[in-house]
Order: C-alpha cells, then sequence, then structure tokens
C-alpha cells in the first residue's frame, strides 16, 4: 500500500513542517501539502493511506462549494495531495463555531457548561440542558491562535490585547456563521449533521494586514470539524447514547493500551488492520461528505507529486 509520510523538494521553496501537511513557500505562493501523517498525542503515530488525499481533496470541495460567500486561498490543485495557494497574513483567531452542546477537551462547549458557565458567544443557556443537545442557534466562540495554547477569550478581550480590531472580528464573525450555516445545509443533504468547526482566515495584504478577509488552511474535514450521522441522531439521544460519528478513537485507544504514547522514545507500530480501517472510514467520509466517489491517485504517490509540481519549480 503506497503512503505518502514526507517531501523533500528543495526545488520548490522554503519548506515548513506542520503535523499533517509540508508547506513549501514562495514569493506570492505556498504549496500545501498533505501527507498520510496521522497525529496524536502532539506527535505522528501512524501514517493512514490516502488520508492526505482524502483531506486535499474534501477542502477543495468545500472551497468551491463556498467561493460565493468569502474569497478563498486556493489557486489551483495540480495533484490529488497538493493545492496551490495564495500567501495570505493569517488573523491570530480561530473562528470556531459550535452548533450543539458537546466536546470533552477543557475549551469545549459541554466541559465549560458542565462547570457552571452558561453563556457563549453571546448566548445564554438554561440550565438542565443534556450533552450533544442542538443549542437554540449556532455560537461564535472564538480562540486565540497562538503557539503554545490557544485561550478562549471575548471580542472586547481580544480587541484590548490588540489582536484583531473590532471591524475585523466582527467580519470574522459574520462570515464564519454563514459558512456554517452553509456547510450544515450541504450535510443534511448528505445525511450528516456538521456539529461543529473552526475556520481560519487571512487577509491578503501582507503588508498591514487590513486587506480582504480569505478562507485559509482547511474547510469542512474530518479533522477539523465534528460530523454526526443524521440518521441515527435522535434515536441515539433519545436513549441516551452518544451520536454516531466519525471515529479516529479506536487508533487512540490502542496505543493508549500498548505504551505511553507521551513519554516513550519510539512507539510501537500500528496494527495493519486498524490503519486500513481508518482508511476505510475517511474515504467513507469523502464520499458523504462530498456525495462523489472517491478516485485514489495514481501510485506511487510521490513521483507522481514531483511531476506534477515542476512546472513551479523556482
Amino acid at each position: 500500500m503506497d503512503i505518502l509520510k514526507k517531501t523533500d523538494f528543495q526545488w520548490l521553496g522554503k519548506k515548513y513542517t506542520g503535523k499533517v501537511r509540508d508547506v513549501y513557500e514562495q514569493k506570492d505562493q505556498l504549496f500545501l501539502i498533505t501527507t498520510d501523517r496521522h497525529s496524536s498525542f502532539d506527535r505522528i503515530i501512524a501514517h493512514i493511506p490516502w488520508k492526505g488525499q482524502v483531506l486535499n481533496q474534501i477542502s477543495a470541495w468545500w472551497f468551491r462549494e463556498t467561493k460565493d460567500m468569502v474569497p478563498n486561498h486556493m489557486l489551483a490543485v495540480p495533484d490529488p495531495n497538493v493545492t496551490v495557494a495564495k500567501k495570505c497574513t493569517t488573523v491570530p483567531v480561530e473562528a470556531v463555531v459550535r452548533g450543539y452542546l458537546t466536546g470533552v477537551t477543557g475549551t469545549s462547549i459541554w466541559t465549560r457548561y458542565s462547570k457552571g458557565e452558561r453563556t457563549f458567544g453571546g448566548l445564554t443557556l438554561p440550565d438542565g440542558m443534556k450533552k450533544n443537545q442542538k443549542l437554540p442557534h449556532p455560537i461564535f466562540d472564538p480562540t486565540t491562535k497562538e503557539e503554545k495554547h490557544d485561550r478562549t477569550l471575548t471580542s472586547s478581550e481580544m480587541v484590548a490585547e490588540g489582536l484583531i480590531t473590532q471591524a475585523r472580528f466582527d467580519e470574522v464573525k459574520a462570515t464564519a456563521l454563514a459558512l456554517f450555516a452553509r456547510g450544515q445545509e450541504i450535510a443534511l443533504k448528505n445525511g450528516l449533521i456538521l456539529v461543529d468547526t473552526k475556520y481560519e482566515f487571512g487577509t491578503d495584504d501582507s503588508s498591514s494586514g487590513e486587506g480582504t478577509l480569505t478562507l485559509i488552511d482547511e474547510i469542512h474535514t474530518p479533522d477539523s470539524s465534528r460530523f454526526w450521522q443524521l440518521g441515527s441522531y435522535q434515536g441515539r439521544i433519545d436513549a441516551g447514547q452518544e451520536p454516531e460519528y466519525f471515529d479516529k478513537e479506536f487508533l487512540r485507544l490502542w496505543f493508549r493500551e500498548h505504551c505511553d504514547p507521551y513519554k516513550d522514545a519510539t512507539l510501537p507500530e500500528a496494527p495493519e488492520e486498524l490503519v486500513e480501517e481508518l482508511s476505510r472510514r475517511y474515504i467513507q467520509m469523502y464520499e458523504q461528505i462530498t456525495g462523489g466517489k472517491f478516485v485514489r491517485g495514481e501510485t506511487p504517490v510521490l513521483p507522481r507529486i514531483e511531476r506534477n509540481l515542476r512546472s513551479y519549480a523556482i
């Protein structure tokens, strides 16, 4: 099975290595190569065949579906794993939108609600709500975008810290909520609930940051968004069960049972059957989200990418 673990195209530009993407920088554009790396516990724990292509092509699909709403950074998709993107100045706010009372992390709305917090994104919730319940309306619940740890701040706090102007914040909020509404509408047609997500924005003016707001990074992928199956949602909620969701947790659990993934210098190899199952699930999500058939790219992957990007060499 052909897997894209990393790239090393020294002729393409300066390289930055993210958790999942290798990013090459040229004067006015970036090359985002989505690999098959699978990150958890702040490290790479496995490589999942076709995951990179799935993520890249889902984002490209959504960028096309929402380009009438907000400009995005996508210039071209010369390869199933590659997006050529306009270079933008990042807006230092992670635009989180939530449609349901759920989540397990410290910044999740359900965790904060369980601890007594009631006001989120300007919406005050009543006592007695249940986990995974639909909110009266989607809320904008942004965090900062920082190297060490993102923080949940109000708009006034973000403005006071100089992270963003009020006018830009209002624009980011309105755009994020509109994108989420479009995402939920399309997801429902394909039997899915878009539960929550995060967007990243930039501006196309690299000098001042005051240019046109532009959607960057990725949009509505299984890695940036939570999806539930629509058909079983209400029945499972009524029965006190968790919604049926895109589940990657089984791989995390295997590593927790077989090593200390935070401390061990070397991790064991993930079982082949688990890797294949997660690959199958990513492909299933591609097909359900887009409504189209997933077509595997030509293999071997690395020479194909190099061939498709050679015309961009500097």
